[in-house]
């Protein structure tokens, strides 16, 4: 504190080459700027003036963002930079890497990958160039101009008739995820919210369930995807099965048990599997959430109300789901005015065609 006022001062101090002892010292008014004069004194120090290596600044990024991503974005982010990109452009100066190499890093480095994924390595390297303009250290981002284009990917749904299949069959199969299966069903949670939720989040007396955190085998517990809490009513159904839950699961804190294919990711291929055998639509575990939310539209139920209980962070998120439940179609093939004429099954009406 200075005359009242909060002050940062920054202190780097290394050895040279000679075994001497170099520090540079400096106050200034922000934590921000002192960050990046922090960054710039080190490199100073090392002789690398304006001259900062990728590995150097994607190690700077990560350690700025830490406490501001979430566990797990912080570790996807440590890992594909880790895997994919620090490897390729390791000692390559900051601001010699054109957009060549990044074209040449999403194009042609990532191999047997799908098109979202090249486009969320993009963002990342996006990204990590937009905060060294912002500290200075690049004057125009490499990445900016670089485009993927994405393919349609088609989301896969149960039908009213294969989720009565499918739920018959896993319960009478007493399947050790029946439970998680049909609690995803009836309340449109992602895994990870139902992985996190616990009897004390459940209210039957109210009707509603609150959903406040998730989580991730990397990560642990945190909040939900939006990071926002919302609040899922309890229907008839859900609450006879939460009922009946209860008693099975005496007390356990948990509402659902951390099965080891769940806790290490491979919830989705379990119930794939499941579902070939049935015959029925091999969805994956998080198209129960997508099943959810078309039998809420298809059932007439609001855009607004779905996605409120399902906490989508954006309407149109929600309506890309009508488009798969053909609500906003409905009916519109009446208005089309084509009569099919109609069978005649008198003897005396036959005509005969000569083959041409």
């Amino acid at each position: 504190m200075i005359n009242g006022q909060i002050s940062y001062e920054v202190f780097v101090k290394i050895r040279n080459s000679t075994g001497k002892q170099v520090a540079i010292r400096k106050r200034v008014s922000t934590e921000r700027e002192a960050k990046r004069i922090e960054f710039e004194f080190k490199n100073t120090l090392q002789g690398h003036k304006n001259k900062v290596t990728w590995s150097n600044w994607s190690e700077h990024f990560l350690t700025r963002y830490k406490n501001e991503f979430s566990p797990s974005t912080y570790t996807n982010y440590k890992h594909n930079l880790a895997k994919w990109v620090t490897p390729l452009w390791k000692e390559k100066f900051l601001d010699e890497i054109t957009p060549s190499d990044v074209h040449f890093l999403i194009y042609e480095h990532l191999t047997d990958v799908s098109s979202y994924t090249r486009k969320t390595f993009l963002k990342l390297v996006r990204r990590v160039f937009n905060m060294a303009i912002e500290e200075g250290v690049l004057t125009k981002n490499p990445a900016i101009g670089i485009k993927v284009r994405l393919e349609e990917v088609i989301q896969l749904v149960l039908n009213k008739n294969e989720i009565d299949v499918f739920l018959k069959q896993a319960k009478a199969a007493n399947h050790r995820f029946y439970p998680h299966w049909a609690l995803a069903l009836l309340t449109g949670m992602r895994s990870g919210e139902l992985h996190a939720l616990r009897w004390t989040d459940i209210d039957l007396e109210t009707g509603f369930i609150s959903i406040n955190k998730s989580w991730h085998r990397f990560g642990g517990e945190g909040p939900t995807k939006t990071a926002k809490n919302r609040v899922c009513p309890i229907s008839k159904e859900c609450r006879k099965f939460l009922l009946e839950l209860k008693m099975q699961r005496g007390s356990n804190e948990h509402v659902l048990p951390p099965l080891t294919e769940w806790s290490q990711g491979l919830q989705a291929q379990v119930i794939k599997d499941f579902c070939k055998g049935l015959g029925i639509t091999p969805i994956k575990f998080h198209d129960l959430r997508a099943t959810f939310i078309t039998q809420m539209l298809s059932n007439g139920v609001p855009l607004a109300k779905v996605m409120a209980i399902v906490g989508h962070s954006s309407l149109k998120t929600t309506q890309g789901y009508l488009r798969l439940c053909g609500k906003d179609v409905e009916g519109a093939t009446e208005e089309l005015g084509v009569v099919i004429p109609e069978t005649q099954h008198d003897s005396g009406n036959v005509y005969n065609f000569k083959r041409l």
